[in-house]
Formats: C-alpha cells, structure tokens, sequence
C-alpha cells in the first residue's frame, strides 16, 4: 500500500491532467448527447409511428461491446479525440432517449386534457407541463449515461484520446499494480460521486429540483471545457509513445536519463503509434527499429547517439523443463540461429503491416525460401509446446515461423498464444509454466526483467555479444531459462519522425531534437 501512495505522490501531475480529460472526455459527449438525445427523445413522443426505429437503433448501439466501437471508429476517423467522442456520445444516447420519451409519455393524460381545455397549444403543453414533469425521470436516464460515459472513457487512451485510461493501459503493458489502481481507484470514485450527486439533485423536492437541474445543464458545457485545459498551448513537438516504453527502464526514462530529453507526451496504443504520426496527431513516436511502416510512411528513425538504449539481439526463450521432456525441440530451434537480419525482418513486418498479409502466410513464405521446411510425413502429434507472443506484428511473424517449423520437423503440436500485453506478463507466464517459450531481445532481457546495477548495464551495453552473454547465462543462472541463439536481426527502440518535417527541421540524431527543444 505505501508503494501505491508513493506511486500517487510521483505522478500527481499527470494523474491530475488525466482527470481532468477524463472529466473532460465524459461531459463533452454527454453535452453532445443531451443537445441531440433529448430533442430526439421529444421528437418520437410527437410521431409515435417512429418510435420503435429509433429506439432500436439507439438500442443496438449499446449491445456493441465497448471496445469493439471504439475499434470501428479507427477506420472511419482515425485516432484522437474526435472518435472517443463519438463512441461515448453514442453511448450516451439510449438512455437520454428513452427517458426523455418515458417521462413525457407517463405525464397523467388528465393534466393534459386540462391544460388543453385551458386553451394551450400542443408545444404549450410540452413546454409547460410535460417537459417539466418528466424532468425527474430524464433526469435519471442522464444520470446513467453519466456513469456510463465514466466507465467507458478509460478505454479512450485506446485511441490517444487521454484520460485515466492511460494509467490503466500502461499498468496492463508493464504489469504494474500500482498504475493500474492509480487509473481504475480515481475512474471508480469519479463514477461513484457523480451518481450519488445526481441522484441527490434526482430527489430534490419543489422548486429548488428545477433550479439546481437548471445549475447542472449550464454545467455541463463548462465541464466539458476540462478537456480542453491540459492541451492549452501546443508544444514545438509533441511525442507518442507506446505505454510499455514510456514506464520501461529500458525506454522513455533511459531518454531523460541520458539526453535529459523532455517530451510533451501522450501515451498511444503501440499498434496505433505509426498511424499517429502519420496522420500529424503527434510529431515523434518510439518505435522499433525493423518495423516494415517506417518505409511505409516514409519515416526518419533518428540515430541514438549517445546509445541510450542498449543491443536488442532477437532470441527464443525456453523453458529448461520443455527442453529436456521434449529433446527434439533444441535442434529444431537450432535452425533458426542466423537466419534473419534487420532486412529481411524489416520486409517480414512490412508484408504484414502495409500489404496487409496474414502472419502465418509471411512466416511460410520465409521457411520455403529458407528451405526449412520438409515434406510432411504424416505422423502422429504427440506431446505439445505452447508459444507465447507479445501484441505487436513482428512478435506475430516471429510465434508463426516458430510454430510451422516445429510441426514441420517434430511430432509435436504447438499452441500459440499471441497478443499477450508486454514482456513482464510473458516473461511471467513463462515461469509460471504456461508458456514453453516466446520471442524476446537481449535488451529487455537486461534491463527490464535482470534489472542489474546501473554501473554493469553501461558497461555491457557497448557490446551486442556481452549482452547477450551476460542475459543467458543470468537466465539460465536464475530461472532455468535457456536463451537460444541470436535470429540474426537486432530491433532496437527509436524515437521516429515523419521523413519531411525531420529534413526541414534538420534532425538526424536524438541530440540533434534535444538540441532543437532547447532553443
């Protein structure tokens, strides 16, 4: 609990700023949703033929998993604000819709018939009468997209949209408790104490519910300039990076460490970075240096020149245990020993990423052409391995090779289980027996998972064949892990500009961006 507390007194700041945005993110579509729900919920009371149209529209908008409609938003308006808003307004919608429709419909058809007979027109009746006295039961259907829009925000930073969901995420990338409570404990007050204040002004009695209902609609839109506040004054250039590098030793915190490199940074998902820079959302991104869309969008990976991050050598880790039940295993992965350079692992990625070609097709089509890949016999599946990947597209390619060569050359059945969230959670797996092994890089190996002192790591890192050394024999050493030998390529972490604005702005080197930031 005291490491928790810690952690909060740390990221005061940018939790601030996260709940800011979050507050921001939940009203802005909540204000959307009120200035088209209820004028629509108003609409269906007066054409009853229409109802049960948008009802079910708005309906079988809420049986979209969250996630799912935030994905379909990607394709349609890319990344940012502009589609987690939307997503949430629609969430929003239902039941700010059919409350409005309920409230006006369950208004006594008595007063109504009065307030006719007393010479009011039908938008007389409305204004006067029904919409005053459904107010109470709107007032609910507001209060339960309040909270909905609460809990849905979070999954915002999905789309580089900001919010407590940045904690969350990057908790999950990292494995780390600490973030991902100090994302999930303010998001779950935040939606307790909205609800229990609505719900208070739900219940008030007499004029003064009108008035404080009142107070509340003109809230809202100035609630809604929170998202505004924590992105007041642009930066010369503004960073993306990928939730596991902006908390690993090895990644963002190495930058400062060895640059002092202050960026104004947003947290993105690592699969939606490269579209992030293309589309000008951010200037910079961490990416990986053999990633197939820096040729696809015409990125400049800037040289780490003070080599801040150390040699990234790809390797399989396996368990021991799996080694010796199965002894057919090692040879096997013995063949792969060389086989792919920056190149050739660069072209992988791009087939995947940019042609758009499944992983398991690239990887066959590396096997044959690197003739290991024999004539099946037919034999029997006898025993089984379980190969774990971590969620990005080389990880993939690399979990499919591995898999087609091993039921190509052995008796065995392999199971695959991708898109795990980053390295410590396969590196965990791994220990704990449910993986066999996955594709990992002397880099992390070293800094994220042995984690030696700060004066051992600056010695190594000079030297790609003393990393790797120095990592297999720990593993082996401390976990009973075997490091097989290198694959051949070497995908460090960069930092990445678009071709154009890096060239005009003459940057080549990380010092080169430090020193432009400082002017």
């Amino acid at each position: 609990m005291l490491e928790f507390f810690k952690f909060i007194v740390e990221h005061a700041d940018k939790l601030a700023e996260q709940t800011l945005t979050h507050i921001g993110l939940t009203f802005l579509s909540l204000c959307i949703a009120l200035v088209i729900g209820i004028p629509l919920g108003i609409l269906i009371t007066l054409r009853p033929r229409i109802v049960g149209v948008v009802l079910g529209s708005v309906g079988v908008l809420q049986t979209i998993p969250s996630i799912a409609l935030l994905g379909f938003m990607i394709p349609l308006q890319g990344i940012g604000p502009g589609p987690a808003i939307v997503a949430l307004f629609l969430y929003a919608l239902l039941p700010i819709v059919q409350n409005t429709y309920v409230g006006i419909r369950e208004v006594s058809p008595a007063l109504k018939e009065a307030a006719r007979g007393m010479g009011l027109t039908r938008w007389q009746v409305l204004v006067r009468l029904e919409f005053p006295l459904a107010l109470p039961v709107i007032f609910a259907g507001i209060r339960t997209a309040t909270v909905i829009n609460v809990g849905v925000a979070t999954l915002a930073a999905y789309l580089a949209a900001g919010g407590l969901g940045e904690f969350i995420f990057g908790g999950i990338a990292l494995n780390d408790t600490n973030m991902i409570l100090a994302g999930t404990i303010p998001s779950a007050l935040l939606a307790i104490l909205l609800d229990a204040g609505l719900a208070r002004l739900q219940h008030l009695r007499g004029l003064g519910r009108y008035r404080v209902m009142a107070v509340f609609f003109l809230l809202v839109p100035v609630l809604s300039s929170f998202y505004l506040v924590p992105r007041a004054g642009r930066p010369k250039l503004s960073a993306g990076f990928a939730h596991e590098f902006y908390g690993r030793a090895d990644g963002y915190p190495a930058l400062l460490r060895t640059y002092n490199l202050q960026l104004a940074s947003r947290l993105i998902d690592q699969n939606l970075m490269y579209e992030a820079v293309r589309t000008n959302l951010v200037d910079i991104i961490s990416g990986y240096s053999t990633d197939g869309r820096i040729k696809a969008f015409n990125l400049r990976t800037l040289t780490d020149d003070k080599h801040a991050f150390p040699p990234y050598e790809a390797a399989l880790v396996v368990r021991q245990a799996a080694l010796k039940q199965h002894p057919e295993l090692q040879p096997t992965l013995d063949l792969l020993a060389g086989r792919l350079s920056d190149s050739s692992m660069t072209e992988l990625n791009y087939q995947v990423d940019h042609l758009h070609k499944s992983p398991a097709a690239v990887a066959r089509q590396f096997l044959t052409r690197a003739g290991l890949l024999r004539k099946p016999d037919g034999q029997k599946r006898q025993g089984k391995i379980v190969i774990g990947a971590m969620i990005f597209t080389e990880q993939y390619i690399l979990a499919e090779i591995v898999r087609q060569l091993v039921e190509n050359r052995t008796a065995l059945e392999v199971i695959t289980r991708t898109g795990l969230g980053g390295t410590k959670i396969c590196f965990d797996a791994l220990m704990a027996g449910d993986l066999d092994l996955y594709p990992e890089y002397t880099g992390t190996g070293l800094l994220v998972i042995l984690q030696p002192p700060l004066a051992v790591s600056d010695t190594l890192q000079v030297s790609t064949k003393a990393v790797y050394q120095y990592v297999s024999r720990e593993f082996n050493r401390k976990y009973q892990l075997s490091w097989q030998k290198p694959l051949g390529f070497n995908n460090t972490y960069a930092l990445m500009m678009r071709e154009g604005q890096a060239g005009q702005l003459g940057i080549r080197t990380n010092s080169e961006l430090k020193l432009y930031l400082d002017q």
